[in-house]
């Protein structure tokens, strides 16, 4: 990660006044948790509508995703049972490729997860998939190719893991090689960060997704 890269993601963190995991790296609001710009002693008030945009930000950057993306995203969670279309959404965002290969700690982030899968080095249920979006089913199996084990990306992030494997997933290591396995579809309780998601809701309630 480039400092410029690291420093912006730091803003955003600090902007939003929470720590996102997947954006990699901790520690951004340990010295200065505030926004930008602002002293210690000195707070912005954010009116109904900002705090609404500022939890629908924190989704949007923690799982790194375009606002087109993250709007297709809704719009597939309001389908049918559309009245808890929330957890669906959660369900449907932890269950990506990336944020999977990220949650089994094989990269420091969902940005890193997203170019490992990109560059062809997963595989799922043995066959190599290099869509970063794709949604993951319960029971489906991802694992490294045999030549990407040693890829300096994975041995950083094994070596230091960002965040404990949640129990939607199972993680397996033999001889060197780890193999994951999604169990079930996560709800809300998964979200790796403080969010209202009352205020995601509210947000998009008068909008269309």
């Amino acid at each position: 990660m480039s400092k410029k890269t690291k420093t912006a993601r730091f803003r955003t963190q600090r902007r939003l006044g929470t720590e996102l995991p997947g954006l990699g790296k901790p520690g951004a609001l340990e010295r200065r948790p505030y926004p930008p710009g602002e002293s210690g002693n000195k707070r912005k008030k954010y009116s109904d509508y900002a705090l609404r945009l500022e939890e629908k930000q924190k989704i949007r950057f923690h799982y790194c995703l375009k606002e087109h993306q993250l709007r297709r995203f809704i719009r597939n969670a309001k389908t049918g049972q559309s009245s808890n279309w929330i957890n669906k959404l959660v369900g449907l965002l932890e269950r990506r490729l990336d944020n999977v290969v990220f949650r089994l700690g094989l990269a420091p982030s969902i940005p890193a997860a997203r170019q490992l899968v990109s560059h062809g080095h997963i595989q799922v249920n043995g066959k190599r998939v290099n869509i970063p979006s794709c949604v993951l089913k319960p029971g489906q199996e991802v694992k490294l190719k045999e030549k990407s084990e040693k890829n300096q990306t994975v041995l950083t992030a094994t070596q230091n893991p960002r965040m404990d494997v949640p129990d939607f997933l199972k993680k397996e290591e033999k001889d060197g090689s780890v193999k994951g396995t999604v169990l079930s579809i996560p709800g809300l309780e998964y979200i790796p960060f403080k969010c209202d998601t009352g205020l995601l809701t509210e947000y998009y309630a008068a909008r269309k997704a």
